[in-house]
């Protein structure tokens, strides 16, 4: 196993979320040192950990663990929303659409 690049993909993805290193540990019950050291190839984790790690992440243990994504899942965002429940997803859905009437707005306000 390569701890490193693992650990690599764990804090790209955390960053990308905007999770500070505490909060990400709270959501996985584990030290924030824990999570350093995970971030840092430094220590390993549970299958316990990684499957919690995957859930509030958002990312499949396949990426987590050997870097494997397809060409189209390959933009964070398409990530997240491959994740996402259906209810989810109808959420998501009106999001965006709110989002992109704003932005037309603005636009026409220009």
């Amino acid at each position: 196993m390569d701890w490193v690049s693992i650990g690599g993909r764990i804090r790209r993805q955390r960053e990308f979320l905007g999770y500070t290193r505490e909060h990400f540990a709270e959501l996985l019950d584990v030290t924030p040192k824990f999570c350093s050291d995970i971030e840092l190839g430094v220590k390993g984790m549970s299958v316990q950990t990684l499957c919690r790690i995957s859930e509030v992440l958002r990312l499949s243990t396949d990426f987590i663990l050997f870097g494997r994504e397809n060409a189209e899942s390959s933009s964070p965002i398409t990530q997240l929303l491959r994740s996402c429940s259906p209810s989810e997803l109808a959420y998501a859905e009106q999001l965006l659409k709110t989002f992109i009437m704003a932005m037309n707005t603005k636009k026409e306000s220009l």
